[in-house]
């Protein structure tokens, strides 16, 4: 079954292993320390939400970790087609 991206475009077939579940499953547990972004390769991204969990001294961590919540059922909606076109091929950073 071919997928459709929002423009009705048709997305191809990709050889790369998917890491949505994974990704996923990090977002939700570790979303404030921004693990799922590490594995995903995000450094700055990252990085982001771990300086802003550590300088703000955990209170940040409210911010963060809806943000990873949002992020990993987002991730885990997906297909693997839909999830390694945008999040691994076209490298879409947020949401």
């Amino acid at each position: 079954m071919d997928v459709i991206d929002e423009n009705g475009n048709v997305i191809p077939k990709s050889t790369e292993e998917s890491k949505r579940v994974l990704a996923g499953i990090l977002g939700i547990l570790l979303g404030p320390f921004g693990v799922h972004k590490f594995v995903l390769g995000y450094t700055t991204q990252g990085v982001i939400l771990l300086a802003s969990t550590i300088v703000t001294c955990g209170i940040g961590a409210a911010i963060t970790s809806i943000i990873g919540l949002i992020e990993g059922i987002i991730y885990l909606t997906k297909s693997d087609e839909e999830f390694v076109y945008m999040y691994q091929t076209n490298k879409k950073e947020w949401f």
